[in-house]
């Protein structure tokens, strides 16, 4: 075992293996020492894991080995191919069928199950499994036998036998529990006796122990100690480094700090320090000269910064120039692109292309539209903002100009106290005009809430004043519509009342004459006096007929006139109703009187017979309106 422990490879399969072979089987002497060498190199081993992965098939090298393994673990890898490791050569594919063979020990003989048989069912496989159960052993079985048969398997670190057909054995790594399952659906003899108590048949399964899932637990914990450590070392490496400390003021160190403010390569570094320094409080009437020298040497960079700043934004100036050139010519070629697009669009060339043709051509006749306008607006913002800059040039009222102008660190010093001067005068100016208004306010004290309030319920007032006149306006002019339709009513009540009288008078005489003259002259007379109650009727109704509402009403005079017109001797209004209502249900009997009683230069009443004989007949007349014009 010392042997295979020195192998540099290890086997780890996670799960029950099995073998695959040639189609050709083995024949060999299994009292062989070299046998399971022999078969091994003939034999292919792929891991099966829990989520079941794929199995390869090689003859030569282990599959799916795991270099890793020996990182994660710490334990040195073994090699369960080389000559006399023992039993268990694990899984093949699923399609080629296990073939097993007999396994000779000192003191028992192990024979395979049936081939055709399916394989033994096992539980879900614990984490950190070490341990399997063993049942079925012979009842004679020891924990020698046990021991001479599985410690093939690997190392064994505890074997708990019961008193009954089963144990439990722990092994010292993961992947020999897998070369142990193999072992299952054995049948176990013990030497060459026959007896019942003497042989068995052996069922392999995983085990879930307390000390296998200790053990996984401590694992999983050192693997995450491990990774947050590397994270750390990541984060550190990557970590930016720490500003250098400033040092502690000392005539000596200050001396080194003026010079380093002379040079400009180290200024940055040295205006921090002597920043730090007078925060701290060590400028006292001893060093204030010495500190004095330093700020003098700080301003001295003034001018330098300037300058460099005024380069740049020449080189910012020569930078947006030929962007903007750039942009123009990017532009130029935009613009030729689509002028090509929108010749291929004419009806010249456009008929020749075929219709997917014609639709890209159009997609890409868009999108080109789209970038140009786009790098057209670019371009005429840029040229807005020129624009605008020169504009402020021109001006001259900008401080920021003068700052340019002035190349001396004086003159910008005296700008700067100019601005301050300005700002101050500002400032004062400022608190004059809140002192007048403070005044102002004072003498405006005596408005308090009550006047405000007085204020707001007098505005309500007015508003509900303008509101009940503008009602009241409204009422007046519907009582004066009322009082001249009231008018109107009185004096076609008076009108009706004589011509009522008339009519009685007239059939008192036509009475008389009746009974001289007979029946036929009656109801001539009849007749003569609808007709003289009928024009007064249209002397009335011209002086005030409306016009027409609405386009039904024009719509329905003309059905009637139509109707009337081929009823020369006319139809009550019972006829002309029921007709009406073929076309339009929702009309009424009433409506369509009153339509007529409107119009009476194109319709007229008569009424016909005497007595219970009498009825009212609507005529069409317009035309002898026309024919007396």
């Amino acid at each position: 075992r010392a042997s295979h422990r020195a192998n540099p490879t290890a086997y780890t399969a996670d799960g029950l293996g099995s073998i695959a072979i040639d189609t050709t089987q083995l024949n060999m002497s299994v009292t062989d020492p070299t046998a399971w060498a022999t078969a091994m190199n003939n034999l292919g081993m792929v891991p099966v894991g829990l989520a079941g992965q794929q199995l390869v098939t090689d003859s030569i090298c282990v599959p799916g080995f795991d270099p890793s393994l020996s990182m994660m673990t710490g334990i040195t890898p073994i090699n369960p191919m080389i000559p006399g490791m023992g039993l268990v050569p694990p899984p093949p594919p699923t399609d080629v069928p296990v073939v097993k063979e007999i396994i000779h020990c000192k003191s028992c003989t192990l024979f395979p199950p049936n081939p055709n048989l399916p394989p033994p069912s096992t539980r879900e496989r614990p984490p950190g499994c070490k341990t399997v159960f063993v049942g079925g052993l012979p009842e004679n079985a020891t924990e020698e036998i046990i021991q001479e048969v599985f410690e093939q398997c690997g190392d064994i670190t505890a074997i708990r036998k019961s008193k009954k057909n089963f144990c439990h054995i722990r092994f010292a790594e993961e992947f020999m529990v897998d070369k142990a399952i193999y072992l299952s659906g054995y049948r176990m003899r013990l030497g060459s006796s026959t007896d019942k108590k003497d042989s068995g048949r052996l069922h392999v399964d995983f085990a879930q122990a307390r000390d296998d899932f200790y053990e996984w637990e401590c694992k999983q914990r050192m693997l995450a100690r491990e990774e947050r450590h590397r994270r750390k070392m990541e984060e550190d490496r990557l970590r930016p480094p720490s500003p250098p400390a400033i040092m502690h003021y000392s005539e000596h160190e200050a001396a080194l700090l003026a010079e380093k403010l002379k040079d400009d390569s180290k200024f940055s570094e040295a205006i921090t320090v002597l920043l730090t320094w007078i925060e701290r409080g060590e400028v006292n009437r001893r060093s204030a000269n010495q500190f004095y020298s330093m700020v003098q040497s700080a301003n001295s960079h003034v001018r330098r910064l300037m300058n460099e700043k005024a380069a740049h934004e020449q080189e910012m100036e020569q930078a947006k120039e030929s962007f903007k050139n750039a942009l123009t010519g990017i532009l130029t070629q935009f613009e030729q692109i689509v002028a090509v697009f929108n010749a291929s669009t004419r009806q010249k060339a456009w008929d020749h292309f075929s219709k997917a043709q014609r639709k890209n051509i159009d997609i890409w006749r868009k999108h080109s539209e789209e970038l140009r306008n786009a790098h057209s607006e670019q371009l005429m913002g840029i040229r807005r903002e020129e624009e605008m800059e020169m504009s402020d040039d021109d001006s001259g009222d900008n401080p920021s100009k003068k700052l340019r102008v002035d190349d001396s660190a004086l003159a910008a010093q005296a700008y700067a106290l100019k601005e301050e001067n300005d700002s101050l005068r500002w400032q004062l100016d400022a608190y004059r005009n809140e002192v007048e208004l403070l005044k102002q306010e004072k003498g405006q004290l005596f408005r308090t809430e009550e006047s405000l309030t007085k204020d707001q319920q007098l505005q309500f007032l007015q508003q509900t004043m303008q509101g009940m006149q503008q009602q009241l306006l409204s009422i007046q002019e519907e009582l004066n519509n009322k009082k001249s339709e009231l008018e109107q009513a009185k004096e076609e009540q008076t009108h009706t009342q004589a011509m009522l009288k008339v009519l009685q008078e007239q059939l008192k005489s036509a009475k008389e004459l009746a009974e001289i003259n007979g029946h036929d002259e009656s109801q001539e007379i009849n007749v003569l006096t609808v007709a003289l109650v009928n024009q007064d009727r249209e002397k009335n109704s011209e002086k005030r007929s409306p016009g027409l509402k609405s386009e039904k009403e024009a719509l329905l005079i003309g059905i009637i006139s139509t109707f009337l017109h081929v009823h020369p001797f006319g139809a009550n209004i019972e006829y002309l109703w029921s007709y009406m209502q073929q076309l339009d249900s929702r009309i009424s009997a009433n409506e369509i009187e009153m339509l007529l009683m409107r119009l009476p230069r194109m319709f007229k009443q008569e009424f016909t017979g005497v007595g219970a004989t009498l009825e009212k007949r609507w005529k069409f007349c317009a035309f002898e309106g026309i024919k007396t014009i």
